[in-house]
């Protein structure tokens, strides 16, 4: 399985407007993509960082959702929330537990 880290910070006053994009718009065009595992938004709304992990089967998945444009298409609809420009990584991920159920 392999991750994308996208980090970015936003205006604090716009945590909410961004959080529901992210949802409404990030969470149902990453789904629609081949290899898609599942999708993390976490932040402090103190500070206005927010980390977004996205989960691939493989890395040519997570490379093939990059190269459709489909990331970069989403990142357009939150320029006017970014106070920073965003730091894209990418892992390979080598080990995970979980004890939780995803929504």
């Amino acid at each position: 399985m392999y991750a994308r880290l996208t980090k970015i910070q936003i205006d604090v006053d716009k945590f909410d407007e961004t959080s529901d994009l992210f949802k409404k718009s990030v969470v149902p065009a990453f789904k629609a993509q081949k290899g898609y595992r599942g999708i993390f938004f976490m932040a402090d709304r103190k500070k206005g960082e927010c980390l977004c992990i996205s989960l691939w089967d493989t890395e040519e998945d997570l490379v093939a959702n990059e190269e459709s444009l489909s990331y970069q298409e989403q990142l357009i609809k939150f320029l006017d929330l970014f106070t920073e420009s965003p730091i894209r990584e990418g892992y390979e991920v080598v080990f995970q537990d979980r004890i939780f159920s995803p929504d």
